[in-house]
């Protein structure tokens, strides 16, 4: 694809992105609004014709014979789904399961075509799911792995992580070949054919269900009301204080499903492109205080990620932000260290998602830090092992199902 061609569409998706948030008010947004509107009557007609044949059995879903764990949303991106997919699997892998992430690998790189082709020809059965982890080694790269599954891999040794479409298919092999006890559907509430045990529902407390409308013309991938598919629903990136019209709305949903609210938290800061135990390699997030940093970040929503910079007393001299999983040239990297510059910055910041889509090989004329966040459960639960016990282990306070 050319650079031409590359910049004519992300200018696309920014501009659909301004119209979605109802930035733009001109007569050209206003028939564009119109538009995506007409097409989000479709996608919502097209969603629930979807649910109601698996409801009615005449598209039939598949039990794989072992706990299956769906995490997921009902709007596009932004929830903080990735800290908590890996704390889930990190607690299971804890108390002796054998765990699988099952993820889309959405934006990776996928085999040529010419493989494929190949591939059909000389073999009779579909292609096996790419290897991201098995659980002892980190197989593939953050393109062709996808951003999610490449973090999950290297942050979670002892956990299987593999990247398919088809995760029916993927979730059998990872039972067939790692005897695998426990399967997590990363990014998993839409995808119908795997029968899930326990649908875990986030929703972003910030930002709920945007603007209310259906794909392309809101965020929300099926209604709001299907808040009823949700086993347990989980409010993330809480700031403590209790929002009972949204717990109104999910009670009036789904009456009586268990809420539990959590926060991501800045843990500390680890410097991109040194080794994790090597001198200097990661600092306090006191270090910040009084700091003067550049901030770049190609996530849903970098509001967030810049509020927690500025709670911890660093100084923005400048911001860039990109979008979401967008990947760095050379050009980015030189201009955003030029701005660093000019600004008279100390160093760079960004989250850990960008930082797996950073060349490692290159000089840095300016250190780069990525902030590490995890998730604390601040109600519904004393800790995130009793949720996890309490969610995954209901009988005998621990017995494995």
């Amino acid at each position: 694809m050319s650079s031409w061609f590359q910049k004519k569409i992300n200018s696309l998706e920014l501009y659909t992105i301004d119209v979605i948030l109802g930035r733009r008010e001109d007569a050209g947004a206003t028939v564009y609004g119109a538009l995506l509107q007409v097409l989000s009557y479709l996608f919502s007609a097209l969603s629930q014709a979807r649910l109601w044949l698996y409801r009615h059995r005449i598209l039939h879903d598949q039990h794989l014979g072992c706990l299956v764990v769906v995490v997921g949303n009902l709007t596009v991106g932004g929830t903080g789904k990735t800290p908590v997919v890996e704390k889930f699997a990190r607690a299971l892998h804890d108390r002796g399961r054998k765990v699988a992430i099952l993820s889309r690998g959405y934006k990776s790189k996928a085999p040529p075509f010419w493989r494929k082709w190949w591939y059909a020809l000389t073999h009779t059965q579909e292609p096996p799911p790419r290897i991201v982890s098995d659980g002892e080694k980190v197989l593939l790269d953050s393109e062709q792995a996808g951003d999610e599954p490449y973090m999950l891999a290297r942050n979670l040794p002892g956990v299987i992580v593999l990247v398919d479409k088809n995760r029916v298919k993927a979730g059998a092999y990872a039972i067939k070949r790692f005897g695998c006890d426990t399967l997590i559907l990363d990014d998993g509430f839409q995808y119908l054919p795997l029968k899930g045990r326990l649908n875990l529902l986030l929703v972003d407390k910030t930002n709920p269900f945007g603007n209310g409308h259906l794909l392309p013309r809101g965020v929300l991938r099926e209604p709001i009301k299907h808040l009823k598919r949700a086993s347990y629903v989980f409010l993330t990136k809480s700031n403590g204080q209790r929002d009972l019209e949204l717990e109104a709305l999910i009670e009036q949903h789904n009456p009586g499903v268990d809420i539990i609210e959590c926060a991501h938290r800045p843990q500390y800061l680890q410097r991109f492109g040194v080794a994790a135990d090597a001198p200097g390699a990661r600092e306090p997030l006191t270090w910040l205080k009084g700091r003067r940093v550049v901030a770049f970040s190609g996530i849903a929503t970098p509001e967030s990620f810049e509020k927690f910079l500025r709670d911890l007393g660093a100084k923005l001299m400048a911001r860039e932000r990109f979008l979401d999983h967008y990947r760095y040239g050379e050009d980015d990297m030189a201009a955003l260290f030029e701005l660093a510059r000019r600004e008279g910055a100390e160093c760079l910041v960004t989250t850990e998602k960008d930082a797996v889509r950073l060349a490692e090989n290159r000089s840095l004329p300016l250190p780069i830090y990525y902030l590490r966040l995890e998730i604390d459960i601040i109600r519904g639960a004393a800790n995130f092992d009793e949720a996890v016990a309490r969610l995954c282990f209901p009988q005998n306070n621990g017995s494995r199902v």
